[in-house]
């Protein structure tokens, strides 16, 4: 027998489904305990049945964590949402049909087909006759670089997980985080969209130059120059507007029509390669004829002639040709003839000559035009006089455009993108993990070599004039490439035409589908509606949207043009992809374990650094507007957008540098030129866990302006486990409070059993490593002298001592509720500044900090200090003044001279006021045990001791009630006149030391209050704390009558250190 058989059959098993006994984990004795007994029985699972209540068994989720839904967050819920809405409750859903693409069909030839385009078949000659087979082969490997460093970057981070329906936009997205989510995906998508325009441009192009000429509804024939280039770009605007709406119909009525004829336009594309490869191998036996005429190094439109000659020989006799004719002004030969004519021979050279020609070395470098320039055969000299005026330019193959090496790389580099076609569709992969590395690696591995081989094996084969003339004029308007095709030129063009079609709708199908993901994410709140659709989920809204960009490229009317627009969005896409991986890989996030292994951090930053070199090479006013629109949307994210955690790589580098930061400030403390207040406000709360004094904050934002370091604080009387759910509570009351005063920093609470030992606790502990406070700012306890508030004045001397114990500066505003909140402004009026002691210059910073704030921004600021009988004023105003000029402070200086005095009756009557003041709150305010503890010592010596303390046999619940007032001390003397303890009270002589701390109080009040009673704000040296617990309430007392009178005060206490210097 087994164990387990063993124990589920054992007499003290306590999971057989009989009455359980008392245990730690099992409740006992009730109905659903013997439910559950049965339900967990022969599962050996009884010590987890608590647990199972709210965490399911593992055998019963695993089906479920490895059918993961290819839906990305949020949508799942928005179809069933929608399935709900559309379809009668009695309707069943229909079964969500399996992924079931593999390798080859879902990734591999979808990246073949969006990688080869347009571009291959109509720029790819032109350009390598441009910049030369060398120059051509740089633009084509680095293009092919970028995509694969891309490719590699993106199947990391394709593999790292479960890749949603989505593509490169939910990469992005949970990689970076929703602001360059966004903004990229916003990027891709217009991409995409302005790809569909190029593509439809690509198609008008092959229709109308070389299928279907005479279907132009603006005529070309007889036009030149410029005429003749606004003919041709007013009949792509007309036909492409046409061909546009006819795609976002075909779109609209039903995308199963476009997957569907994908695979036919793949296989044109496909045919159309294998065309050209076959020609080029033909070409080495038997090149084919197509001849080009050459009036002296220049290159003829062959339409017009029959021959390339100006005379032939016919029946004995010199006849001139259909060429004389359109150079001379009649058929016979003493015509006058156009001067270039007349010059130069006429000569045929071959088109074509073939792979073994050598033509490779004359084509190997580059051959840039200016718009207008002659296409000219190198090493045929030609006789003209520089100074002549140049006729029959509209008889010769002319540049279109000025062309570099720029222009070449944003016309070439749309010909490498649509990797990301195999990543689009992971929704539809079997094993999308396996297939997207594989696929688009494998894709681009074949496209590059096509790519590469292509550029060689042109420069080869074609003539240098032909490969320059990018419409084809010289070989009887036949499109280049197709010239190289076998068996025929209409292979390549009528499936390059198809291709470029299919490409097209390909690009108003996906960039819709797009714009909705990101409409769903909700992180771009204008673009919400676009995230709507038909009932079958196909977004109208989108499409409408994306077909009104598409004409914006279509208006453009020029493919050279729209090719480099596309190029910026793409490269900033890859880019943001490659900057993603390296991200990831450099901040070594646990969650980061791509199951593609053949990355590397480098490897992503060649990638990222290539894409953004690209971008500036291609066009740099055209990467500085990308740019501007992707951080525009990404501010508008960062401000306006929905909320969004998707635990991005952005937040690690935050993380990073916040603890790279915090190890540096670690390294030795502050220079006094960087010292700022970094201030802890110390806030109290009421009931409802409110802020007491929301002002506080309204001054913390006036002192730090949006700099530094800001913690408010508070502590919640309690313990944590019982008072948690309160401490959240002022949590959120503080942030709440904190935004709306827009003070820019964390709020921290501490519960502890009191809350002296709290505050203490705040001051020690609060921020972190380097990045501590300095500075404590707490307000004064304005009812100190209600006997209930006792306990209030104690704690607020306690972070006093606290704050001067840890060498922190202590601010105190006294009347809070009367300074001014964030929205007021002062319009005139003082910042006085009372400087009595040196203490590291907080009082000559905070006006200035103060100042820097609109509420405070125009009052002027003053400085008094107290000259002694001894001092020589004159010349302490004169250094006060010179030592404000070198700290750059602006301020006006007074010297306030205090003569000695005689110590007034008034200040003896008002010490001795205090000290019996204090002497009776003390024996009031014994604690119950200091109560006892005496009672019972009394008791044991001498019941009836005249000693007694006044109130000592009253009941502990009767001191809260008691107040100090003249009529409770007559009272108090009245009812007990045996008592000493009272009678020593009334007797008693002040305390010499207090009488001169109170004559100072007084004196220095009297002087403030005749210079500063108008100020709006005062600002005083704070004297140090009683050194024992004695002399607390005489403190308080004092500074009571020293700020007696004045509206705002602001107490100020350094912290031991300078904080201000005259240096730079």
């Amino acid at each position: 027998m087994t164990d387990t058989e063993e124990g589920e059959g054992g007499p003290n098993n306590q999971g057989d489904g009989n009455p359980k006994e008392s245990s730690p984990f099992i409740n006992s004795s009730s109905a659903s305990d013997v439910e559950k007994s049965q339900q967990y029985d022969g599962k050996n699972m009884a010590l987890f049945e608590e647990e199972m209540d709210n965490s399911p068994m593992v055998s019963s989720i695993l089906s479920s964590l490895a059918n993961y839904s290819n839906l990305p967050q949020g949508s799942k819920e928005h179809e069933e949402a929608e399935n709900e809405e559309g379809a009668a409750p009695s309707k069943k859903k229909p079964a969500v049909k399996a992924p079931s693409l593999g390798t080859l069909m879902g990734v591999y030839l979808p990246c073949i087909q969006n990688i080869f385009g347009v571009i291959l078949f109509l720029r790819m000659t032109w350009m390598v006759g441009i910049g030369g087979v060398f120059g051509s082969f740089i633009i084509v490997f680095m293009c092919c670089s970028t995509t694969m460093l891309t490719a590699i970057s993106m199947s990391a981070i394709a593999t790292n997980g479960v890749v949603p329906a989505g593509g490169s936009y939910y990469m992005i997205s949970r990689s970076l985080g929703p602001e360059f989510g966004g903004a990229v995906g916003i990027c891709f998508y217009l991409g995409t969209t302005f790809a569909g325009a190029m593509y439809i441009l690509g198609a008008i192009e092959l229709l109308l130059i070389y299928i279907l000429p005479q279907a132009a509804i603006f005529k070309m024939e007889g036009l030149e120059g410029a005429d003749m280039e606004a003919a041709m770009l007013n009949n792509m605007r007309v036909y492409g507007t046409i061909v546009l709406s006819f795609m976002a119909t075909v779109v609209f009525v039903g995308v199963k029509y476009v997957n569907k004829l994908a695979l036919v336009f793949l296989a044109c594309v496909i045919l159309s390669i294998l065309a050209v490869y076959a020609g080029v191998i033909k070409t080495a036996f038997e090149p084919p004829v197509f001849p080009v005429c050459i009036l002296g190094n220049r290159t003829l439109i062959s339409k017009g002639f029959d021959v390339c000659a100006k005379v032939i020989e016919r029946d004995n006799g010199t006849v001139t040709t259909k060429l004389w004719k359109i150079f001379c002004d009649s058929e016979f030969l003493n015509a006058t003839c156009d001067e270039y004519f007349a010059n130069n021979n006429v000569s045929e050279i071959q088109g074509i000559p073939g792979v073994s020609s050598g033509i490779l070395a004359e084509n190997l470098f580059g051959y840039y035009l200016e718009k207008g320039d002659f296409l000219e055969k190198r090493g045929i000299s030609a006789m003209q006089d520089p100074d002549a005026p140049i006729t029959n330019s509209n008889r010769y193959v002319l540049a279109d455009i000025t062309s570099f090496f720029t222009l070449l790389v944003g016309i070439y580099f749309p010909s490498v993108t649509g990797i990301m076609a195999g990543s689009n569709r992971s929704g539809d992969l079997r094993d999308a993990q396996k297939s997207i590395p594989i696929g688009t690696i494998a894709a681009i591995t074949t496209t590059s070599i096509v790519y590469m081989s292509a550029v060689v094996l042109f420069g080869a084969c074609i003539e240098g004039v032909v490969l320059r003339d990018k419409f084809g004029e010289g070989v009887n308007g036949n499109l280049v490439i197709g010239t190289l095709a076998w068996p025929s030129p209409w292979v390549i063009v009528i499936g390059s035409f198809f291709s470029t079609c299919g490409a097209g709708l390909q690009s108003l199908t996906g960039a819709p589908r797009l714009l909705q993901a990101i409409s769903r994410d909700s992180v771009i709140p204008f673009l919400k509606v676009f995230g709507h659709g038909k009932a079958n989920g196909e977004p109208t809204w989108a499409l409408l949207l994306t077909a009104s960009i598409c004409e914006i490229g279509i208006i453009i009317a020029s493919l050279d043009a729209v090719a480099p627009i596309l190029s910026m969005f793409f490269l900033m896409c890859y880019m943001f992809v490659n900057l993603a991986c390296a991200l990831q890989t450099l901040l070594r996030t646990p969650n980061w374990r791509p199951r593609f292994k053949f990355y590397h951090w480098a490897l992503s930053f060649l990638g990222m650094s290539l894409c953004l070199s690209l971008m500036f090479i291609c066009s740099w006013y055209y990467a500085i507007v990308a740019m501007v629109i992707a951080t525009c949307i990404y501010k508008y994210i960062e401000f306006a957008g929905a909320e969004k955690e998707w635990g991005d790589g952005i937040r690690g580098i935050s993380l990073s540098a916040a603890r790279f930061a915090l190890m540096r400030l670690e390294e030795g403390p502050p220079h006094t030129k960087n010292w700022r207040p970094q201030i802890m406000v110390l806030v109290s709360m009421d009931s409802e866990q409110n802020v007491e004094q929301p002002r506080l904050l309204s001054l913390t934002n006036q002192l730090k302006a949006g700099k530094g370091l800001t913690i408010v604080g508070t502590s919640v009387v309690g313990t944590f486990l019982n008072n948690h759910a309160e401490a959240q509570k002022a949590d959120q009351s503080l942030r709440k409070l904190m935004e709306t005063e827009k003070v820019k920093g964390f709020s921290q609470v501490v519960i502890s059993s009191n809350l002296r030992d709290g505050t203490s606790h705040l001051i020690q502990v609060g921020g972190l490593g380097g990045l501590k406070h300095n500075t404590v700012l707490v307000s004064w306890p304005r009812t100190w002298k209600q006997v209930e508030d006792n306990l209030r004045f104690r704690n607020f001397i306690g972070e006093l001592e606290v704050t001067t114990a840890a060498s922190m500066a202590l601010l105190v505003p006294k009347n809070i509720a009367a300074y001014p909140s964030n929205g007021e402004r002062f319009t005139e009026g003082h910042i006085d500044v009372w400087w009595i002691v040196h203490d590291g210059g907080m009082l000559m910073l905070l006006p200035f900090l103060l100042r820097q704030h609109k509420v405070w921004r125009k009052c002027k600021m003053r400085i008094f200090t107290v000259a002694q009988m001894d001092d020589n004023s004159i010349q302490m105003k004169k250094d006060l003044i010179t030592f404000l000029y070198h700290l750059r402070i602006d301020a006006e200086v007074e010297v306030v001279e205090m003569h000695d005095s005689d110590i007034s009756a008034y200040t003896y009557e008002k010490t001795l006021v205090m000290e019996q003041r204090s002497q009776i709150l003390k024996q009031m305010h014994l604690t119950k045990n200091e109560m006892e503890r005496e009672v019972q010592l009394i008791h044991n010596k001498n019941p009836t001791s005249p000693t007694t303390p006044a109130g000592s046999a009253a009941t502990p619940g009767s001191e809260v009630q008691m107040t100090w007032t003249d009529k409770a001390e007559t009272q108090a003397a009245a009812g007990h006149p045996e008592q000493g303890g009272v009678k020593d009270i009334f007797n008693m002589k002040p305390n010499q030391s207090n009488v001169r701390r109170m004559h100072t109080a007084l004196r220095l009040n009297e002087v403030i209050m005749k210079k500063s009673k108008e100020a709006k704000l005062v600002l005083l040296n704070m004297p140090g704390p009683p050194k024992n617990r004695m002399g607390e309430e005489n403190y308080m007392e004092f500074l009571e009558v020293l700020t007696e009178g004045l509206n705002r005060v602001l107490l100020v206490r350094g912290g031991g250190r300078e904080v201000i210097t005259i240096y730079s």
